[in-house]
């Protein structure tokens, strides 16, 4: 029976294990969640609230469904990492007044390369007095003041700071509002949520290198653990590499390339960054010819463009009379059932095992030697192999292999590991939003592959964001640990790609149901692409790595001629 009643005074929050919560119309999530914070491996930083990421300040006013967003978690990661470089920012402002703080890249062992402007490098004694400074700051526990504040009077703050990055990202800001945190006089804006105080960051550490230094932080699998730091010097050098191409462009910022597209230097920024590429790609044909290499391998994590970037190399080499065989991977598969399988009890086809490695060796040597061999092909709708092509190599003609054991010193017999040429292959973004808000190498990834699944595939962007979560266990697995085992690192990033990717994505992501979880990547992914003036995809040429993901290709159907 219906009948009037008095407002409840208190509201309810539903748990994803069945469980609900009570308490106090009003009252913040955060003071919900804390009374099961014990209950979870990792701590809590956000959490989703009917299908919407919230931060833990969040007041709860009516019933809702309530799932916690832990460190362990790819957007719980996030919005630690974003916090300890606004409390990295606070500090260093507070003890470095007259320098500029540059949050470069990122660094696979768990950290961010950072570097400082306006003033020298910082010393070991002045890097051990700023870390000093922020674990003081997360003692006190001081919160994180959160302000949406009209356009304009952002302008005026960062105008009086003197910050040229934040003014001319605000020049293409389409809203009229600026989420800022702020934070004892100082504030700045921080591309998605926040934790809510210092208090949450205990786990950092500084570490001084290369004229700079690194401000290390917990990765997803151990949250509140530091890995040690490795040793990547190919990759940091690559990322340098891109640092030098961007000044060649004088572009710094995605602020600096919305002014360049503005301004009519669209043309000029597209062919100068092919012609980069080009220039890359040459000199890898060249070491390879001047190495006289029997075997090429090629390897990188998903949509990093290594097929057009190997057909590009194809090509580079038959211009200097070298013509490579390529033996394609993924037709070593063994029969599906004999397969292994992962920690879950299912089939892992990512594993090196799913190869029939001593085949592979077998037929690598009698295709070196100038043997006939005849070669394996994969059925994958059987799931069985089954014999392919008879082939028997010209004397010298060397091997391309290209696929993500590429790197894995077990792919390959020992004794000709040290005549083959291995290249890894990778976006490595290092144009950032601004000085303090990076744009991650794996966001343009997974951007350049919803555009091309949906264009070749037919799958939704919900569809691809589901699976997204498993290629980067698969990359973290078997690619990234092999990353310096490279003789080249080539980096695919093109630094005008999110523009003319933005038009084609952002209608896929917007077709994400609401009701979805990949809903809250979606609206991710669309408020970033958000910042960037779009770019016609005429602009683009048809020998482009771009093109591999926005069609058009004049690789795509390119095959070495094997008579």
């Amino acid at each position: 029976m219906i009948h009037i009643t008095q407002s409840n005074p208190n509201v309810e929050v539903h748990l994803p294990n069945g469980k609900t919560l009570t308490g106090p119309r009003g009252t913040q999530v955060g003071e919900f969640l804390a009374q099961i914070k014990d209950t979870f491996t990792a701590p809590i930083v956000a959490a989703i609230i009917n299908n919407e990421i919230h931060e833990l300040t969040y007041p709860i006013k009516s019933e809702s469904t309530c799932t916690p967003i832990t460190m362990d978690s790819a957007d719980g990661a996030r919005i630690y990492r974003r916090s300890v470089i606004f409390l990295l920012e606070i500090a260093f402002s507070q003890i470095f007044p007259d320098g500029y703080l540059n949050i470069d890249h990122s660094v696979s062992s768990g950290g961010f390369y950072c570097e400082v402007k306006g003033r020298a490098a910082l010393s070991q004694a002045e890097l051990d007095t700023l870390e000093k400074q922020m674990r003081k700051l997360v003692s006190e526990d001081h919160a994180f003041e959160r302000r949406e504040v009209p356009i304009q009077e952002a302008v005026d703050y960062f105008t009086q700071r003197g910050q040229e990055d934040k003014l001319r990202l605000l020049k293409y800001r389409r809203k009229e509002y600026l989420t800022l945190y702020a934070f004892n006089g100082l504030m700045d804006y921080m591309h998605g949520y926040m934790t809510p105080s210092t208090g949450y960051l205990k786990w950092f550490a500084l570490k001084k290198v290369n004229g700079g230094f690194i401000l290390q932080y917990p990765r997803r699998n151990a949250p509140t653990t530091l890995e040690p730091l490795g040793n990547y010097p190919k990759l940091i050098r690559t990322f340098r590499q891109y640092g030098n191409w961007l000044e060649t462009l004088h572009i710094d910022s995605v602020g600096a390339l919305n002014d360049a597209i503005e301004s009519g230097r669209a043309d000029e920024i597209v062919l100068v960054s092919e012609a980069l590429h080009e220039q890359g790609i040459a000199d890898t044909a060249q070491h390879i010819a001047e190495k006289n290499s029997r075997i090429i391998l090629i390897a990188g994590p998903s949509s990093s463009g290594k097929t057009t970037s190997s057909r590009r190399l194809a090509v580079q080499l038959l211009a200097r009379g070298i013509s490579p065989y390529p033996l394609e991977l993924d037709h070593y598969f063994i029969d599906r059932e004999k397969s292994p399988r992962d920690e879950n009890g299912e089939h892992d086809f990512e594993a090196i095992e799913a190869l029939d490695l001593k085949r592979l060796a077998r037929d690598i040597e009698k295709l070196i030697s100038s043997e006939e061999v005849q070669l394996p092909r994969f059925n994958f709708k059987t799931g069985r192999s089954e014999d392919g092509d008879v082939v028997k190599l010209r004397d010298g003609q060397p091997l391309i292999l290209e696929g993500i054991h590429g790197l894995n010193p077990r792919l390959i017999p020992d004794h000709w590991a040290g005549s083959a040429f291995r290249i890894y292959v990778s976006a490595l973004t290092q144009l950032n939003l601004d000085r303090h808000n990076r744009v991650s190498t794996t966001d343009t990834r997974l951007i350049r592959r919803i555009v091309r699944d949906a264009r070749e595939r037919g799958y939704s962007a919900h569809a691809t964001i589901s699976r997204w979560e498993s290629v980067r266990r698969g990359e973290k697995r078997h690619i990234f640990p092999y990353q310096e085992n490279a003789d080249v690192m080539f980096n695919s990033a093109l630094v005008y790609e999110l523009s003319v990717l933005k038009p084609l994505a952002e209608p896929l992501l917007r077709q994400v149901p609401h009701n979805a979880i990949e809903y809250i990547e979606a609206r991710r992914l669309l408020a970033f692409l958000d910042w960037f003036l779009p770019l016609d995809v005429s602009l683009v040429p048809s020998n482009s790595i771009v093109r591999e993901f926005l069609g058009g290709s004049s690789l795509k159907d390119f095959k070495i001629w094997r008579g």
